[in-house]
């Protein structure tokens, strides 16, 4: 009797050493080419501010369309607002352009490619099924998420900059820690080093945006596009979480 109890102590202890370390989980996302320079400082005078109006945000994944949300809307207003290169920001469906007013037009389309290795968990939860879930905390799942972020700057006068940007990051995670939280954290990280990237870019370009940089003519589509730097190939971890040690 005594060895049949301590034969289901040990069988006890087994299972609640395979749920808790199937629990870990981690993030990593891939810097931007700009990641390891310093933050540009530089800013605009004020009288030659300029507003920003911002265009609809577009956005697909695998390239299906999405729909955009007001949190994104007011994450990149924020982000702009930061650098001080406009005398106020606003969205064009509340605020549309004034034909013989010098202004900016933002257009921001983000491209989102998602890979969650459907065949690969598949496979994984036959073996894990088959094996009544032991050999869960071994077999570590993959969710890989990269965006592509194209802003245009239109002009005033016409005059069209365009820049981009690339972040990826991938969340490794096992059985018993899958969660939209951690995607949803995932996809933060990764956009935030994207708009980062961007703003960047921009603080570097602040001679487009001086209001004595063109006259108020009529507006001629002229563009010039901005490519971001081939980014390093390091990912930089970023998040990890292993329940069983905290509590």
């Amino acid at each position: 009797m005594a060895q049949t109890t301590s034969s289901q102590i040990m069988t006890v202890f087994v299972l609640i050493g395979a749920v808790a370390t199937g629990c870990t989980r981690s993030i990593e996302v891939l810097p931007s080419a700009d990641s390891g320079a310093e933050p540009a400082t530089t800013t605009i005078a004020t009288t030659e501010r300029v507003p920003l109006i911002l265009d609809q945000v577009k956005i697909s994944q695998n390239g299906a369309p999405q729909n955009p949300s007001t949190e994104l809307d007011r994450r990149l207003l924020g982000s702009l607002q930061s650098l001080n290169l406009f005398s106020h920001l606003s969205l064009a469906e509340t605020s549309p352009l004034v034909t013989d007013e010098k202004a900016i037009v933002a257009h921001l389309t983000i491209d989102d490619a998602v890979d969650s290795h459907p065949g690969e968990a598949a496979w994984k939860g036959v073996v894990i099924g088959t094996s009544m879930f032991l050999l869960a905390p071994v077999m570590e799942l993959h969710y890989d998420y990269g965006t592509h972020l194209t802003l245009e700057l239109e002009r005033w006068d016409g005059t069209v900059k365009t820049y981009h940007a690339e972040s990826s990051g991938i969340a490794s995670y096992n059985l018993f820690s899958a969660s939209p939280s951690m995607i949803t954290e995932l996809k933060g990280h990764v956009l935030e080093t994207g708009i980062t990237d961007l703003m960047n870019q921009l603080v570097k370009d602040t001679a487009f945006c001086n209001a004595s940089s063109a006259p108020m003519t009529e507006r001629t589509i002229h563009t010039v596009s901005v490519k971001a730097k081939r980014r390093t190939p390091q990912a930089v971890s970023v998040s990890t979480a292993d329940p069983s040690q905290s509590r």
